[in-house]
This record gives structure tokens, C-alpha cells and sequence, in this order.
């Protein structure tokens, strides 16, 4: 079985207690997993050295750590024409890259960025968020942190939607530490083959999310993962897959996942 990670979309102080979590650790470790995605987020509920010491002892890694809530749940958005706003962004995001290289984890940035509801002007948004992503870019490099930059849908988020953007964008501002990544619910939606982006990017695939076309099972919706895998093979990627479902409860969701895939895999 290749390197399978669950990704929680709950925010970790959604369980009420790190009891709670770690018995939802331990159900993906058990389910057979080799890693878990998490967001990271304030308040996060616990300590970070609880958690730390938890994937340790139960051997489940923490791969990355999502970063779309600290938009949701705060408004800290690096496109907003607000100073404060985009600065407390800027060093939340650079706060997480030294969390992150605790972990040994990537931090994914893609909501961060914001909607045209929070800056019409798209040349003035643009600039910013890249200003934004420059000085994020530099605390990365400080820790030994990767920052992997995800093209997210037009629904879900204003700017550098598609992977051509995405390579544009981190392509300005030339950081090692900052790449481009791969979510196939995006993918769907924004490019025009669900394999092209995988090769187009090759090796410098920084992460990659396996979510079906509607966000439900595996298998459910429209999207072939046995394509999809065949690309990752073909460009040699070793990275994670991170398997992500909006619609079915963690322990469903995730249970059922895994059998999908071993059928898929042959493993």
C-alpha cells in the first residue's frame, strides 16, 4: 500500500477534548493509514506537545496541517485592504511554519488568500497576497518548512485557482520552500484533464488530495482514480495522498475509504 494519509476536516477543538482526538487518531491509525492531515487553528484545543507526543506513540505522522479555518473561523486574509488584517495573517501563517517543522509536516495554503468579496480589484489582491506569501515564503525557509500552495476552486476561494496560476505565482517569488500542490476536487473543476496537471508538475508535486468529483465515497462520483494513480506513478511521486470527504462522517468516511482503495491498488 502506497503512503495513504486521512485528512480530519473538523477543526481539532470541535472534539471537545484531546481524549476525544486522540481516540479519532488512533481509529485512522487502526483503519490503516500511514498518516493524518489536520488544521491547524486557534484556539486549537490542546497543547502542541500533547499532540506531538501523541502521533509519536501511536506511530501515525502528522503529514501536513491545513490552514483554511484561520480564514473561516477569523477573517485573516492576505488579500484584504486592510494592513492589520493581511500583518496577522502573515505572521499567523509564519507562527505555523515553525509549528509545522515540528512535525516534520507541510502547511497548506490555499483559503488563506481570500475572495474578491473581500478585494474586488484583482490586481491589487494579487499583489498582495504574493507580498503576503513572500514573507511567509522567508519564515519557511528559516524553520526548513514546506509550504505547499494549493489551487482551490473558484467557489471556495478568490485567487490562483488553477495549477497554471499557482506555478506562475510561486514561480515570482522562487522560494524552495514554497510548491505548488494537487487537490482532484479542484482539479475537476478548474482544469481540463484530471492527469495533465500531474505531469505537467512532475516532481515538483509538493502534495497531492484525493477527494472524489462530489465530495462523498471514493467511487461515488465521476472522477477515475486508477487514472489518477497510474499519473502519480508515471512522474514518480512519493509523497502523500491525502484522502478528503466532505459528506460522510470521519469513521464512515474513512473506513470506507481505505477498503476502496486497497480493492483499487491490489493491496
Amino acid at each position: 500500500m502506497r503512503n495513504l494519509s486521512y485528512i480530519i476536516i473538523e477543526r481539532p477543538d470541535a472534539f471537545g477534548s484531546f481524549g476525544n482526538f486522540a481516540d479519532v487518531l488512533r481509529f485512522i491509525k487502526d483503519a490503516g493509514y500511514q498518516g493524518v492531515e489536520i488544521n491547524l487553528c486557534r484556539p486549537f484545543g490542546f497543547e502542541v506537545d500533547e499532540l506531538a507526543q501523541l502521533v509519536e506513540t501511536i506511530d501515525l505522522p502528522i503529514v501536513s496541517f491545513m490552514t483554511g479555518s484561520n480564514y473561516f473561523g477569523e477573517g485573516l486574509c492576505l488579500c484584504s485592504p486592510q494592513a492589520e488584517i493581511r500583518q496577522r495573517a502573515v505572521e499567523r501563517l509564519q507562527e505555523y511554519t515553525k509549528v509545522a517543522a515540528r512535525f516534520g509536516a507541510l502547511l497548506v495554503v490555499g483559503q488563506m488568500q481570500g475572495f474578491l468579496s473581500d478585494e474586488p480589484d484583482r490586481e491589487a489582491a494579487e499583489a498582495r497576497i504574493e507580498e503576503s506569501l513572500k514573507r511567509v515564503a522567508e519564515a519557511a525557509e528559516q524553520h526548513g518548512t514546506t509550504i505547499a500552495l494549493e489551487p482551490v476552486n473558484h467557489l471556495q476561494a478568490g485567487f490562483n485557482n488553477t495549477l497554471a496560476e499557482v506555478m506562475t505565482l510561486t514561480g515570482r517569488i522562487g522560494s524552495t520552500r514554497l510548491k505548488p500542490m494537487l487537490d482532484t476536487i479542484h482539479m475537476n473543476i478548474e482544469e481540463k484533464s484530471l492527469t495533465e496537471p500531474i505531469h505537467r508538475l512532475g516532481r515538483e508535486m509538493a502534495h497531492f488530495h484525493l477527494c472524489e468529483s462530489n465530495g462523498d465515497l471514493l467511487g461515488s462520483g465521476n472522477l477515475d482514480f486508477k487514472v489518477i494513480f497510474e499519473a502519480l506513478d508515471h512522474v514518480g511521486y512519493t509523497g502523500y495522498t491525502s484522502v478528503k470527504m466532505y459528506r460522510r462522517s470521519l469513521e464512515t468516511g474513512a473506513a470506507d475509504a481505505i477498503r476502496y482503495l486497497r480493492q483499487l491498488l491490489g493491496n
